[in-house]
């Protein structure tokens, strides 16, 4: 679960989730992954054109790669330079939405509810369209057979027309009033696959009754929008009596799949992460299923932790009867926030998936059996922020991840055989003495929210300390850097102010174009919104 936000809880439903997100924004700031895939093998070129960068994992294999993009390279990225910058408005909600990139267009959402096509290198408006009333947070797009796909924080899916921007269908996917998308779309085979997640434990309520939700993968008809099924992660809720308050409680619930899935496209196989309960004992939680992607049913299942039940209340003073699993350690928030990832080593097939505990597990891709684990960093007491959140990427060589409050977040390169660590480089030390995290001391951390990005001889990640860096894959060396916290005239005519390195994603390398969003958690204070920064050569 994430440290905060969520949906506002009153009467009615409908007025529920006009109200959502007023918090609904900011729940999934650091829990982990946002996943689609429209796109080619594992490994290969993300794939509607070469070096296309069309859905959150670049492809459907989850490798954040592209293998594609030769006009960035350790020669020439030192020549990496601003081209344009893109303002959002100040409203108090993250710059989440990871751009997809196809051909010359760059789509994506703004946090003021409107979602944007421009020109993929001068930044030129090409088309924009209005979420419906009360939706703000946009996550990121998958661009498949001439439409864009897109979910938010009312848990409505969208499918807009990729040329004009027009509305194909909208469908709300989520029974929940709490419920939300910070899962982006995977496409695959005529179907759209999400997964659903909520912030209905950080209501700090005692009074209000917790908890009912009920984690998700949806398999929608890509079409039209219909479902075809529905995994739930957690038996239906029952009411076991009340809380300390007198409010009743429920039992079990949650397990909310934060990050979306990715599909084996020989076996069929969907594979995806899940997040911690919220009341309870029993479910798939802090587990990566393995799901027959036509039909839903499990082919295997891991669950990585013993036990996990946690709320926002395990951190307030005298907690304990809202908070069960406190005194016997089980209140950890070690959710498989990040998105798995496919690869290969020796001849062997295996998915991997990295924990906010600080732990990367990887497994046999067929059969479930663990294969090997990397504790990468310490977990931090009361949750699970040190360890990595949104996701890792995968070269054909090397399997490499970030940690995130790692004192200091790291950033790794495995052995995919056996996960050795090859390299480790630390957040660098004077982050957040230099450049414009200087002045905001109390705000700057050494710590890594994104999920890290490859190309060939290149892995990308941002920084709390408001930094983008490129790192060489032989060792690790930071071969390029550009400080974010900053003022951006904007292209949309507003002036936007950089921040921390936005998770929900990371970053995208698309046709010798480098996209960051920066404006996250925790945010640096400034008069203007944040900013979607484009570099090229």
């Amino acid at each position: 679960m994430p440290l905060f936000g969520g949906r506002r809880f009153g009467a009615g439903r409908s007025r529920a989730k006009r109200g959502a997100a007023a918090l609904a924004g900011a729940v999934a700031l650091l829990v982990g992954g946002t996943a689609g895939a429209a796109g080619g093998p594992v490994g290969g070129p993300a794939g509607h054109g070469f070096g296309d960068w069309p859905t959150w994992t670049g492809d459907k294999s989850g490798s954040r790669h592209n293998a594609a993009e030769f006009r960035i390279t350790p020669r020439t990225v030192g020549k990496l330079s601003l081209k344009w910058a893109f303002a959002y408005p100040k409203n108090g909600f993250p710059a989440k939405s990871q751009p997809a990139v196809v051909g010359d267009a760059i789509y994506f959402g703004s946090p003021d509810g409107k979602f944007h096509a421009l020109d993929a290198k001068t930044g030129t408006a090409r088309w924009s369209f209005d979420l419906d009333p009360g939706s703000t947070s946009i996550d990121g797009p998958t661009v498949a057979r001439g439409r864009v796909y897109f979910g938010d924080t009312n848990g409505v899916i969208y499918a807009l027309d990729q040329r004009t921007g027009r509305k194909l269908w909208a469908k709300d996917t989520e029974p929940h009033v709490a419920g939300m998308h910070t899962s982006s779309p995977l496409y695959h085979d005529g179907h759209i696959y999400v997964g659903a997640s909520s912030g209905e434990n950080i209501n700090p309520d005692r009074n209000y009754p917790c908890c009912t939700f009920r984690g998700h993968v949806d398999s929608l008809d890509a079409d039209t929008g219909e479902l075809t099924w529905r995994y739930y992660t957690v038996p239906e809720p029952k009411n076991v009596g009340t809380w300390p308050s007198g409010a009743t409680r429920y039992e079990p619930s949650g397990a909310g799949v934060w990050s979306s899935p990715v599909v084996d496209e020989r076996t069929g196989t969907l594979y995806v992460g899940t997040g911690n309960l919220y009341s309870g004992t029993t479910g798939d939680f802090d587990s990566l299923l393995a799901l027959d992607a036509r039909t839903g049913a499990v082919r295997w299942k891991q669950q990585v932790t013993k036990a996990d039940t946690w709320r926002l209340l395990c951190g307030f003073p005298d907690s304990e009867g809202y908070c069960p699993g406190q005194k016997d350690g089980t209140a950890l928030d070690y959710d498989l926030g990040a998105t798995p990832t496919l690869f290969q080593s020796r001849g062997r097939q295996f998915v991997g998936i990295g924990q906010k505990s600080g732990v990367f597990h990887a497994f046999d891709a067929r059969t479930g059996a663990v294969s090997w684990r990397r504790q990468l960093s310490t977990p931090m007491p009361g949750g699970g922020l040190s360890g990595i959140q949104w996701g890792s990427s995968f070269d054909g060589r090397n399997v490499y991840m970030a940690t995130n409050r790692g004192n200091p977040g790291t950033v790794f390169a495995l052995n995919p055989a056996n996960g050795d660590v090859v390299w480790q480089t630390p957040n660098p030390a004077n982050g957040c003495t230099t450049g414009g995290a200087a002045k905001f001391p109390t705000v700057c951390g050494l710590a890594h929210t994104p999920a890290v990005t490859t190309t060939p001889g290149l892995l990308y990640e941002g920084s709390n300390d408001g930094k983008m860096r490129v790192y060489d894959t032989k060792d690790g060396k930071v071969v390029w850097e550009f400080d974010t916290i900053r003022d951006f005239p904007g292209v949309n005519g507003l002036t936007g102010t950089g921040s921390a390195i936005s998770g929900n994603g990371g970053a995208v390398v698309a046709n010798g174009m480098l996209y960051v969003q920066s404006g996250y958690w925790p945010g640096y204070p400034s008069d203007h919104g944040n900013v979607l920064l484009a570099f090229g050569l």
